[in-house]
């Protein structure tokens, strides 16, 4: 089923600050993050007439993006970064959810010391807001191994902002 203009629009506002802060997350930067975003909206609008309303909207929107991120990745040689610009807020990692901490240098950072497959599948439920499933199939991965990953995603996630908030690994701060 082809998207039509109207319904198109109703996409863009309703999953745009999801795919944004995905982005944002997957690269590390906001400028990067927004141009990424407008790439994916850019390649959904061109790629409307293949789009699959039983896959779900924002799984095919988060599918794009990540495209889109490796290929920014790939073009510039590099990794998701250790550090992003300059906003550091306090946070706690007690038993709340360490994503929602805000976007700060020790996010990037601790996100930045996690594998590539537990990052992007933690990214993709927490931030991009996507089922575990629709995750599952983004990534082309059995449902168990995605559970598993965001699972262990979080604890090692409060134990790499345990370490940077302690002083070890201060280095991925440093500018």
């Amino acid at each position: 089923m082809a998207l039509n203009r109207t319904d198109f629009q109703s996409l863009v506002d309703e999953h745009g600050p999801a795919l944004y802060r995905l982005a944002y997350r997957l690269n590390g930067d906001a400028h990067d993050a927004e141009e990424i975003v407008q790439e994916t909206f850019r390649s959904a609008w061109s790629s409307r007439d293949r789009f699959d309303s039983t896959r779900g909207e924002r799984a095919w929107l988060a599918s794009i993006l990540r495209r889109r991120s490796a290929d920014r990745w790939r073009q510039v040689g590099r990794t998701l970064p250790a550090t992003s610009g300059d906003h550091v807020l306090d946070y706690s990692v007690e038993d709340d959810d360490p994503l929602e901490q805000g976007y700060t240098d020790k996010m990037q950072a601790a996100l930045g010391r996690l594998p590539d497959e537990m990052r992007e599948a933690l990214l993709m439920v927490i931030v991009g807001e996507l089922t575990h499933q629709e995750t599952a199939d983004a990534l082309g991965a059995p449902l168990g191994t995605i559970l598993s990953r965001v699972s262990r995603g979080r604890q090692r996630l409060r134990d790499e902002l345990l370490k940077i908030e302690r002083g070890e690994g201060n280095a991925a701060l440093s500018h």
